[in-house]
């Protein structure tokens, strides 16, 4: 699915070196999304990847759709815009999307909460059901040191 997206975009896959200069920046301004922190942040990543907003109908079916980024760019650079402008929109306020912070101990994911309340507390099943399975524990030492 990665490969397929990428390609629709003319963008080739990143590799790692690329990844690792815009990855720090990225993960500073979704902690900040996340955590409702400052914008700062979102505000340095629009500085480095300037946004190239446009509007798209590579997706025949879908229709047309805003793009933040060209086609055929760099893929750090590409993905750097699209972060940006996504993240300033959530950070603004867009109603459609959360970001949030998994609150699993020792977890440090974000995830986007597409659920129909905006209740998700966990990135995956896996902290959910640890998460859940360890305070059940607790609880059954909690209820067997009063017996």
């Amino acid at each position: 699915m990665r490969r397929e997206f990428f390609a629709q975009h003319r963008v080739a896959e990143p590799d790692a070196d690329a990844l690792a200069e815009l990855l720090p920046a990225v993960r500073d301004a979704v902690e900040a999304v996340a955590d409702s922190g400052p914008i700062d942040p979102v505000n340095r990543l629009l500085a480095e990847f300037p946004p190239s907003i446009h509007v798209s109908t590579h997706d025949e079916a879908g229709g047309p759709h805003l793009h933040f980024a060209q086609d055929g760019e760099d893929a750090a650079s590409w993905l750097g815009r699209s972060c940006a402008a996504a993240l300033a929109h959530v950070i603004c306020g867009d109603p459609d999307v959360t970001v949030g912070r998994c609150q699993a101990d020792g977890c440090a994911r974000f995830y986007v909460d597409d659920s129909r309340n905006r209740s998700r507390r966990f990135c995956s099943n896996t902290c959910a059901s640890r998460t859940t399975v360890a305070a059940y524990r607790a609880r059954r030492r909690t209820t067997a040191k009063k017996d």
